[in-house]
């Protein structure tokens, strides 16, 4: 598989039509050109979709196999791992480094409610004991 990584691209940098596209990949997977124009909801010439996903591949979002001279793209990154970037952009630029101040801020603005930030609160448990367990089993090697 052939992948021309940039993985310091700013996701909040993608036009929509790269969001589209890239939103495509990652539902279907494994997708050729020709899905992802038949997946778009609007008219668009295969050249434009071939040259958005090659786009995409350079920006190190996607990468590519040849199947039989067909390109067959797939997600380089998940979707978690992207938006994860983007967020640590917002967190840099606007709270200081401080993700205690991004998460402030979206309870402020009602963007998390009570219940999903006691969901937050049980993942972050969840995982400081999985990082106490590796801890505790690599002192004892």
């Amino acid at each position: 598989m052939a992948s021309n990584t940039q993985l310091d691209h700013d996701p909040a940098e993608l036009g929509e039509l790269e969001r589209e596209i890239l939103s495509i990949v990652w539902r279907l997977g494994a997708t050729t050109a020709e899905q992802a124009r038949e997946e778009l909801g609007r008219p668009l010439k295969d050249s434009t979709v071939r040259t958005v996903l090659r786009r995409l591949e350079e920006k190190g979002y996607l990468a590519h196999s040849v199947d039989n001279r067909t390109f067959i793209y797939l997600p380089a990154e998940s979707r978690q791992k992207v938006a994860g970037r983007a967020v640590q952009r917002i967190v840099d630029w606007f709270c200081e480094g401080s993700v205690e101040a991004l998460l402030v801020g979206m309870v402020d603005s009602k963007v998390l409610d009570r219940a999903e930030l006691q969901r937050l609160a049980d993942r972050i448990a969840a995982a400081q004991k999985g990082l106490n367990k590796s801890a505790k089993k690599e002192a004892k090697q």
